[in-house]
């Protein structure tokens, strides 16, 4: 298939004592590979529960997922996780050596982003003395240094401001284009959605279902974020999203 993962009519229910919790209904989604897709949607539809089942997380109650059985997913969470007591260098490579992947190869590859992102001559530093920024680039490269296929990012900047939000999704961004990778991320930030994505999906309110899918053409500016934010595609997007939104 030309797919790189495709989800059929997928549901997710919960069971609790008060009853069934219906999170996703019938959800179909097509991947091809290095798309950018974005999910939006109103707080708590399960967007981040749809993360999880595509990662492997959680298991859906109905519906298929079609993907190679050899796909590589790497998943990057609100938080950047890193070990305070792990040097950089150390928790850019601990998947590596937990996976018993830690090779010469593999590891002058972490080597070579360290370099190519800004990062070198940090390597022996500790968490702690890195900004917020520089550390979701630490986690990316940890990330990265797997050499998934397919990146899953769940809210990864919300703990930024908006300045630097805005600095490191553009870096994040760039990276990923770089390596040649492919991108599901969770995001309330519809311009974060416009300004790295190619799609944005549109899920409505718990049980959540697709609205719509946004194929985003770049008629702006995607290398300077400030600038593509101002444009007038840009800005055309937003309200016809945000749209869709607020009549949940």
């Amino acid at each position: 298939m030309k797919e790189l993962i495709r989800l059929n009519n997928i549901c997710k229910t919960y069971y609790t004592e008060l009853g069934e919790i219906e999170a996703i209904n019938n959800v179909s989604l097509d991947i091809n590979k290095n798309d950018f897709v974005a999910l939006v949607g109103p707080s708590g539809c399960g967007k981040s529960t749809f993360l999880s089942i595509i990662g492997g997380l959680e298991r859906q109650t109905s519906g298929k997922i079609i993907k190679n059985e050899n796909l590589k997913i790497g998943y990057m969470l609100q938080d950047d996780c890193l070990f305070p007591y792990l040097s950089i260098y150390e928790n850019c490579v601990l998947g590596l050596k937990i996976t018993k992947n830690y090779t010469k190869e593999n590891i002058d590859n972490v080597m070579n982003m360290l370099k190519l992102y800004g990062l070198i001559e940090f390597k022996d530093n500790y968490p702690k003395d890195l900004s917020g920024g520089m550390r979701q680039r630490v986690a990316l490269i940890r990330t990265l240094a797997l050499k998934p296929d397919l990146i899953l990012l769940d809210e990864p900047f919300s703990a930024l401001d908006y300045q630097m939000r805005i600095k490191v999704s553009s870096d994040v961004l760039n990276i990923l284009k770089k390596e040649k990778k492919t991108l599901i991320m969770v995001t309330h930030d519809i311009s974060e959605a416009i300004s790295m994505c190619n799609k944005v999906v549109v899920l409505t309110k718990r049980p959540s279902t697709i609205k719509k899918i946004y194929n985003i053409e770049y008629k702006f500016d995607r290398t300077n974020p400030i600038k593509s934010r101002s444009s007038k595609e840009f800005m055309d997007y937003y309200q016809k999203i945000w749209e869709d939104l607020n009549n949940e």
